[in-house]
Parts: C-alpha cells; structure tokens; sequence
C-alpha cells in the first residue's frame, strides 16, 4: 500500500518508460505513444479518465525572455511558496509564458512609451478585440514589440500566469496494462513571425523527459465519460487523430472482460500511410471479433478530403439500427470543428433515418444526453 495519497496538490512523481512515434516518416504531424510507469503510487483510473501533468516550460524560451529583460538568470525571486529562488528555475516551473496575463500586459502599458493600442484594448468593452489581437502572441512577442519596457525579475515573475497542468486522455485500460497508464499526444510545433513555437507540455514530452525525469501526474476523473455498465451494451465511438485515445482503453476493457457488446470505432486523420495511429492493434481488435466495425476516414488521401462525419452518413442506415437499438456513443476530439461536425451529422441521421424530423430528432439526441448514452470529450 502507498505511504500517501497522490492528487493535483500533491502529484505522483511518474517514470517514463515508452516514448514511440505513431506517426511514420512523411507525417506532416509528430504523434506519439507513451507509457508511465505508475508502480507504489495506488493510483487508481478508470476507462474514459483524463491524467493531468504538471511540465516545465522550454528552456530556449526562458532563456529569450531572460536576455531580453537583461537577467542573469541567477537573481532570487520570492512566490510566496517558497524560499526565494533563482528566476530561472521559477520560469521553467512555475509561469505560463504563453498567453498573456492582462496584469503583463498593464505592466507593459504603465512600463512603455509606445502602448497607445495596447492601452486601448485594455479596456472592458474591448475584450472581445482584445483577444483577437492576443491570438497567436506569447509573452516574448510582446516584450520584443515594446523594447523599452524595464522590470527587475521580482517584478516581472507577479506579471506572469501560474503554469497548470496538461490534461490528457488515458488511452489505457488499467486492468490490461496494470500499474501504469498510457498516452497518445500530439507534438505541437509551428513558426509564428519566424519563430518556432511549441507546445508546453508536449514539447517537454517528447524532447526532454527521459526515463530519469520525474514526470509528476495525478488522476483527473471524468465520471461523464465511462462506458455502459452493461457490457453487452454497443458502443459507437467517433474518435479521429488522438481522440482515439479514449477509444483504444475502452477496446482494451473490453478484452480483458471479454464483453460481448458490440464496438463500432470511427477514426480519422490525414494520411492511411503515415498517419493511421495504432493501426495494426485496430486491424487486430477487428480481426478477434472485439472491434465489429472499423470505418477510417483519410482525408488528404483523395481529392476531396473525407472526414469521420462524412463516414458516418455513408452508414447512416446502419448506425440508426445501432443506436435503435440501444448503442452508446462517444465522441472524443477537436470541440470547434470536429465535435460540431459529428453532431450535426448525427441530428441528420436521426431525422432521416428515424423519420424524426429536425425538431424530434434534436429531441432524442437531448434524451439520449440525458440518459447518458450520448458523451463527449472535447477539448
């Protein structure tokens, strides 16, 4: 049994133990698989949890933001925390060098002779334009676009957002894997005004965390997202790009249980030759009989792109004789676009196929929410 018990205030320091790409050469994406050890820690997940983990910042930009504001790096800063320590080690741990907080960006425009716009947005009628304007911009940008701004490091680290932690689907079944838990996270990494940018926690993942980092963790629960408790229950789950990762612990539960519901997966990405994540398991999961369906949608594969909402129409027949008959679903994914997409599919297949209409089949949808057989987790 574990000596303590582990939470967001007080982490489990996690190990490292796999880190693959899923994505082969050629991907315009940097996708990977990654396992943690979780052995001593008694904690405990269920299929459809989130993990949230705490990072550190980029060391390349810290060192930006301290060559730009003059610091050594080495001059102590009290939190309030701790006992004061150097400004360095609290920006690679503790600051969110992303997106501005606005308590920066009044330091800038009491600290600056060239904020007039800056100042302006500021106010409260212009939040909306305020956050159009910020859209793409990260902490360094705006002290490069304001060189005349001056702080010391005990002045400049209250400015700053507290770093939170990432929160990532499991795409592991605990009763498959054991003490341990699995991720599918994708590398972000793009160029704004001729820098590269990346992703906080993602980057960190991929580029600096070795089996030596401690990678503190702890288990966030989604009670909204669980599988039926009926495990003859079908499941139709709609998961493209590392939406899957929910999709691939529900598979493997389902396995280890030897549950005879059906499972229908949807997944998606760009290319079938690159970019198909954890393939050859899903072709194995169909051919044992645990994965009955498996429709992928390749968009740049062709020259109209196809994406899971459009394979989703093409069975629309078969999918309302599923969820007819009692089927759960589960979207997991992008919430702007993709989410929105499925949805609206899914209240077409229901008019038509139902003989619903638009307004019944808004309504079945809602009763389907609220009997919980209809669950997303977007992000």
């Amino acid at each position: 049994m574990p000596s303590q018990v582990y939470s967001r205030k007080n982490p489990f320091q996690a190990r490292l133990t796999v880190n693959r790409p899923l994505t082969l050469p050629g991907s315009g994406k940097d996708t990977r698989h990654y396992e943690l050890s979780l052995e001593g820690s008694g904690l405990v997940y269920e299929c459809g949890d989130s993990m949230g983990v705490f990072c550190k910042n980029d060391p390349e930009l810290v060192d930006d933001i301290l060559r730009r504001l003059g610091f050594s790096g080495s001059e102590p800063v009290a939190t309030g925390e701790r006992p004061p320590e150097p400004v360095r080690d609290v920006l690679l741990r503790d600051c969110d060098l992303g997106l501005p907080d606005r308590k920066f960006l009044k330091a800038i425009v009491d600290r600056s002779s060239s904020a007039p716009l800056l100042a302006s947005l500021l106010s409260p009628e212009r939040r909306d334009d305020l956050m159009q304007f910020l859209r793409g911009q990260d902490v360094l940008d705006f002290l490069h676009q304001h060189p005349s701004t001056t702080f010391t490091p005990q002045e400049f680290v209250p400015t700053l957002r507290k770093l939170q932690p990432r929160l990532y689907s499991i795409a592991s079944s605990r009763k498959a894997v054991g003490e341990a838990v699995h991720f599918t996270i994708g590398t972000v990494r793009y160029e704004i005004r001729k820098r590269l940018r990346k992703g906080v926690c993602s980057s960190w993942l991929a580029e600096r965390v070795t089996p030596e980092t401690p990678v503190p963790l702890f288990v966030h629960s989604a009670k909204g997202f669980r599988m039926p408790e009926d495990s003859s229950t079908a499941m139709i789950m709609v998961g493209p790009g590392t939406g899957v990762a929910p999709f691939r612990a529900f598979l493997q539960e389902r396995k280890v249980c030897g549950a005879s519901g059906k499972n229908w997966l949807f997944f998606g990405e760009q290319h079938a030759a690159t970019d198909f994540l954890y393939g050859e398991e899903l072709e194995r999961y169909r051919a044992d009989g645990i994965l009955t369906r498996l429709d992928t949608a390749f968009s740049r594969d062709q020259a109209g792109k196809i994406y899971v909402q459009d394979r989703m129409r093409e069975a629309a027949a078969e999918l309302w004789h599923w969820i007819g008959g009692g089927a759960h679903v589960f979207v997991c994914g992008d919430a702007s676009r993709m989410a929105k997409d499925v949805d609206e599919a899914l209240h077409g297949i229901l008019a038509e196929q139902g003989g619903l209409g638009r307004e019944g089949a808004a309504l079945y949808l809602e009763q389907m929410k609220k009997d919980k057989r209809y669950k997303r987790d977007v992000y």
